[in-house]
Parts: structure tokens; sequence; C-alpha cells
């Protein structure tokens, strides 16, 4: 099953803990990848840098920043492919971000 882990950080962490969390994320993406789990995955431009985009009335609107204001900001992904969410909640516990943010876990809807 693919399972999307969103990974939401607090932009107030400090030059040094991101540079020691570069490293450690580089130390999961080898393991995910050698495990033979990691589908796809990706950082993020800060939320400063976002574009919303909706449509109103066959009308394109875009807003300058995230859809929605939080205390914690979008900053990457991982797509996994794990026999269940147990295995997935088990790498996800192990994202470096989850210590200082928080990582939402999606199952990814298969289409037939």
């Amino acid at each position: 099953m693919k399972y999307m882990a969103l990974i939401y950080t607090d932009p107030a962490l400090t030059p040094e803990m991101g540079a020691k969390m570069n490293s450690e994320y580089l130390d999961f993406t080898r393991r995910l990848r050698d495990a033979g789990a990691m589908l796809a995955g990706d950082a993020l431009h800060p939320v400063s840098t976002a574009t919303s985009v909706r449509v109103r009335a066959g009308k394109t609107e875009t807003m300058d920043g995230p859809f929605a204001e939080t205390r914690e900001h979008l900053a990457g992904f991982y797509m996994m492919d794990c026999p269940d969410l147990d295995a997935a909640i088990a790498w996800a516990a192990q994202i470096p971000g989850a210590r200082h943010g928080t990582v939402e876990l999606r199952p990814v809807v298969v289409f037939e």
C-alpha cells in the first residue's frame, strides 16, 4: 500500500538544528531507499514561496502564501510503499522532522 508522509516542521528551528537534521534526512532517505520502501520524496521551499490557486465561477484566483495558516509549515514529503499502516508508522517515526514537528500519514487512493 502507498502512503504519503507529509512533514510539517516548526519554522523557528535554529540553523544548527537544521544542519543536523539535514544529515539525518540523508541517512533516513538512504535507509528507506535501501529497504525498497521509497517511491518519491523531496523537500519544499519555504512557505513564503507558496502560491495558492483556486477557481471560482470559472475564474482563476491566486493568493501568495499557503492555503492554511498554521504554526507548523509543510516542509516536504515521502511517498512510501509499505505493507500496512503499522509499517508506515514505523518509518514515519524515523523521519527526523517528527521530533520537532508532525508527520501526517495518508494512504494513497488507488483508482481501479
